[in-house]
């Protein structure tokens, strides 16, 4: 009988995410999650952890992974038009276990990055976890479900897990962690794909020009109210702040859009 398989090495993928309202680059949240599982597991099982990211080192937002508890971040380099996904099979093929976030924060990501790992790895794919743990060499996950509704899966090592972002984690944000980390280039190990080269040639890429959607409160009136209201004048209701200052001002814009549901946030 062979004895459950132990964990050694844990693999935890990175991406540079978006604000969601500035745009500005930074960490992303669903990878934050991953991490802070892959540290947890790691500490607890004794186990090597490798941040990896497939990209360029010279982006800043990495560093915010330092300060999120990585001590080191390892950048692999790869071109424009590289097939990622085989790049880091490549890179984690020796690992146990596998983590990260449902998808990228980008304006291109589809999130099918897990996909496509676990297929050219041909290992088990654990999608959308909260929480997760190890045991007799196989890997538990309790899924996200709509509805609030939860589900318990398992699969052997070595396996692939996506993160959901609501996952039961809180990445704590450590400026002096971020000062004594680092971000380590590396080459990128070669794969020779001649169908994803195929399929890249195919592409044009072009720039999106998104009209600008006017924001109206949704009707709230009765049928007779509004007949009533194309033949007769009457206030419409609203506030005119004409005094404070721009802070003052731009709450009351806010607290309106809010009560409206026209902003989430």
């Amino acid at each position: 009988m062979n004895a459950p398989r132990q964990v050694k090495r844990i693999a935890v993928l990175v991406s540079i995410g978006r604000h969601p309202v500035s745009g500005a680059p930074r960490y992303s949240r669903n990878d934050a999650a991953a991490l802070e599982l892959g540290r947890d597991l790691a500490g607890k099982h004794g186990a090597r952890l490798a941040v990896l990211h497939a990209g360029d080192a010279a982006d800043p937002a990495l560093a915010d992974y330092l300060a999120l508890g990585a001590g080191e971040v390892e950048v692999l380099a790869c071109a424009e038009g590289t097939d990622a996904a085989r790049v880091l099979a490549a890179r984690v093929e020796d690992c146990d276990l596998v983590l990260t976030g449902t998808r990228a924060e980008g304006a291109y990501d589809t999130g099918m990055l897990p996909y496509r790992l676990a297929a050219v790895l041909g290992r088990p794919l654990l999608g959308a976890a909260v929480d997760l743990d190890i045991e007799g060499g196989r890997v538990a996950v309790r899924q996200f479900l709509p509805k609030g509704l939860r589900r318990r899966v398992d699969a052997a090592l070595p396996a692939v897990v996506s993160v959901h972002p609501l996952a039961n984690v809180q990445p704590r944000y450590a400026y002096a962690r971020l000062r004594e980390g680092a971000i380590r280039t590396a080459p990128a190990p070669h794969v020779h794909d001649d169908a994803a080269q195929n399929d890249a040639a195919a592409w044009t890429l072009g720039a999106v020009e998104r009209k600008p959607v006017r924001l109206a409160a949704a009707e709230k009136r009765s049928g007779h109210a509004r007949m009533l209201s194309a033949t007769t004048t009457e206030s419409r209701g609203g506030n005119v702040v004409n005094g404070g200052t721009s802070v003052e001002k731009a709450q009351v814009i806010l607290a309106y859009l809010r009560e409206h549901q026209l902003i989430d946030y």
